[in-house]
């Protein structure tokens, strides 16, 4: 969650949010894997006021990031 939460555009994003009173959430569905290229992600979504903004996928060991263009 943290190679998430990191990315420039993720923290910009979070900290206009927080100035606006808003709750920035990450969440890691685990119980949702996704396989993308023969290999395995867990989806981390970024929420605010319980909106869902951006979803990631992140490998398990967290070597490998992308963005979930599928929603």
């Amino acid at each position: 969650m943290a190679k998430v939460r990191y990315l420039p555009d993720v923290e910009t994003w979070a900290i206009a949010l927080t100035r606006d009173g808003h709750l920035v959430q990450y969440v890691v569905l685990l119980d949702t894997p996704r396989t993308v290229a023969g290999r395995c992600y867990w989806p981390v979504e970024v929420r605010a006021a319980g909106t869902l903004w951006k979803r990631y996928l992140v490998t398990p060991d967290g070597t490998a990031l992308r963005e979930d263009k599928s929603r």
